[in-house]
């Protein structure tokens, strides 16, 4: 069950709050229809059901806030708009990769896939897909979790009839298998025939709250829609004749000069009209909607005519100017629901209160929820983004998902090899710079931009098409995804530059011959620099892209180093030093309490080398620059650790 009480969004300036005070519950084995015309609050309300906007007020998911359940997808499920994943990745891949997020077997993605009639369109790229193919996507992805409840955005505009049928069907089964189902429409009749109950909004506040049958009947009533220019005379004549005949009639004079009449027909209205001398302009039959809609201000409306007709108050939610007169039949209560904002003009009826539905049968006494809410309305803060269950296995499917990173691997090995060939003719021995392809008159070697470009894309990715938002409206800052992050770009890093010293080596040697590619004595220091060189490369560009949130923030980071920060480490380290570090290594072995091998103090002094080579300094200087401006980010946007 999913309890939502004093939902209150923040006030944005003089604006009125988009949600105010709204209390509703939507209970298991129904499904039930937030409805409101656009602007009405629908999507906002959602929104802090899951926590996505600050406000005020709780929600609970069958006793518990959504922050305290240890893994929400499991909860919750939520579709709010389309899809958001990459292009060029397939269902199948996607799927795969929110399992990891959600903490599933892989194997669920393949059942759902049949379960939401995708199994034939596994292969295909979710940009081909259309959008009922896109929507049922979407709702695998929520249903990866198995969730009790499920959260929908308008999960039917733009369908066709036969898409539409079968995601009722889909939404009627996880009811009556003992779910919940919220979802957001606009159009009240398709909100009768799908919803268990209805929960209409209007300017943010709770219009009725009602069984699907007392809605229908209360507001999707048929009517007669009339036109004229005397409007409040005939409303008069029309409620004078229905009180003589004994017979229950309401009028609702609108905007325009068109009057809303309930409990008439067709014939009996043209001939009032006719008798009496009005003029009618236009003489249909209509069914009501669910209250009243967001539309301009046209004016004032034409002055009610005097007797039973009564105006509404000024402190009416509706936007448009209206009219009632009721007449019940004598000793039969009328169980009509009114009008939004109409006050009954019944002799010795009780004035309704302006905005405030009268107590109907089916339909919720709102009013003392409201106020019940209001005393123990809490502030809601955004709470904080989960990391994936499976953060690694995420990682690794999302880089091997799509085939920007094998493309990447390709045009660098080429390139690298152009490079290496080129380096190779024009000088004598063989410099280890011509083995991995590195000229004087580039910043870095292809194989390190390559690494840096796939680290940025890594966090840019994230952002341009926020899979793990779908749900929680941020990308996870957690130290979880960090670490996974880093992990799995520094593993791509050093196999990309293992493949590029491998590729160039053989082509050297074919090339010129088995002479050139003579392995140098101190290949290991030159290994470390290098593998050092690209995993460095890799993890700018990867958190300056989560600083920054886009991909060329990332690939910035890693020409910056080598272009601007590397002069100036250069400048601090050719200084001629009047002291020396020599026998730093054996000093700090002293200072440590365990013996540790000799064999450290080579990879101590190695380490020293390489970070006195300036594009190292930079790179080491640059990854402590990038990691404190990510951790103060993180806690900037609450994002706890």
């Amino acid at each position: 069950m999913l309890q939502a009480v004093g939902l209150t969004s923040t006030r944005r300036g003089e604006c009125r709050p988009a949600v105010d005070d709204l209390t509703f519950e939507a209970r298991p084995g129904l499904v039930t229809v937030l409805l409101g015309a656009p602007g009405a609050g629908k999507t906002t309300a959602l929104k802090l059901i899951l926590g996505l906007e600050t406000g005020r007020g709780v929600t609970y998911f069958r006793g518990n806030p959504l922050h305290r359940i240890a893994n929400p997808a499991c909860e919750v499920g939520v579709l709010l708009g389309d899809v958001p994943g990459h292009p060029a990745r397939t269902a199948r891949s996607q799927l795969r990769m929110l399992s990891a997020a959600v903490g599933v077997p892989a194997s669920r993605a393949d059942e759902l896939l049949d379960v939401v009639g995708l199994g034939g369109l596994a292969q295909e790229q979710m940009g081909r897909l259309s959008l009922g193919m896109d929507r049922r996507l979407g709702l695998a992805s929520a249903l990866l979790g198995d969730p009790q409840t499920l959260i929908l955005d308008d999960p039917f505009r733009g369908l066709s009839p036969r898409d539409r049928s079968w995601l009722f069907a889909l939404l009627r089964t996880h009811a009556a298998d003992g779910g919940t189902v919220l979802c957001t429409m606009r159009d009240p009749k398709e909100a009768a025939r799908i919803a268990d109950r209805v929960v209409a909004l209007h300017e943010g506040r709770l219009l009725a709250d009602q069984e699907a049958a007392d809605f229908s009947r209360t507001r999707l009533r048929p009517r007669v829609a009339v036109r004229t220019p005397h409007a409040a005379r005939l409303a008069a004549v029309l409620v004078r004749e229905a009180r003589a005949a004994r017979r229950s009639v309401e009028v609702v004079a609108e905007n325009g000069g068109v009057l809303a009449v309930f409990g008439s027909s067709c014939a009996e209205v043209g001939e009032a009209a006719f008798r009496h001398g009005v003029l009618v302009h236009r003489l249909t039959d209509e069914v009501g909607d669910p209250g009243p809609v967001s539309t301009p201000d046209p004016g004032p409306a034409p002055a009610p005519a005097p007797g039973p007709v009564s105006t509404p108050a000024a402190s009416s939610p509706s936007t448009a100017d209206q009219v009632a007169a009721t007449a019940p039949v004598p000793g039969t209560p009328d169980a009509r629901l009114p009008v939004p904002g109409v006050r009954a003009s019944t002799p010795g009826a009780e004035p309704a209160t302006p905005g405030v539905r009268a107590s109907t049968p089916g339909v919720r006494a709102s009013t003392l929820r409201a106020r019940t809410s209001a005393s123990i309305a809490l502030p809601k803060p955004v709470r904080p983004v989960r990391s994936p269950r499976w953060p690694v296995r995420y990682e690794t499917r999302r880089l091997l998902g799509v085939r920007t990173a094998p493309l990447i691997a390709l045009a660098v090995v080429a390139a690298s090899l152009a490079l290496c060939v080129l380096m190779a003719r024009t000088g004598g021995a063989l410099h280890p710079r011509a083995v991995v392809a590195w000229p004087d008159y580039l910043p870095l070697p292809p194989a390190a931009f390559g690494a840096g470009l796939i680290g940025a894309l890594a966090f840019g990715e994230e952002f341009r098409y926020p899979a793990l938002a779908a749900a929680r409206g941020a990308v996870p800052r957690r130290l979880g995804l960090l670490l996974a992050k880093l992990g799995v770009t520094a593993v791509a890093a050093l196999a990309l530059a293992g493949l590029v010293t491998a590729a160039d080596f053989q082509v050297l040697r074919l090339v010129y011959g088995p002479d050139l590619t003579v392995v140098p004595v101190n290949w290991p220091a030159a290994a470390a620099g290098w593998a050092g060189l690209c995993v460095g490369c890799a993890w700018s560009g990867l958190l300056a892209a989560g600083v920054f949130r886009v991909t060329a923030a990332g690939v910035a980071a890693v020409l910056a180093a080598p272009v601007l920060v590397a002069p100036l480490a250069h400048k601090v380290i050719v200084v001629p030093a009047a002291r020396s570090v020599t026998g730093l290594p054996g000093r700090l072995r002293e200072l440590a309490w365990l013996e540790f091998p000799q064999q450290v103090d080579r990879w101590l002094i190695t380490a020293g080398r390489l970070l006195a080579q300036p594009v190292g300094a930079a790179i080491v200087l640059s990854l402590t620059a990038l990691i404190c401006a990510y951790v103060f980010t993180g806690l900037r946007r609450r994002a706890f650790w």
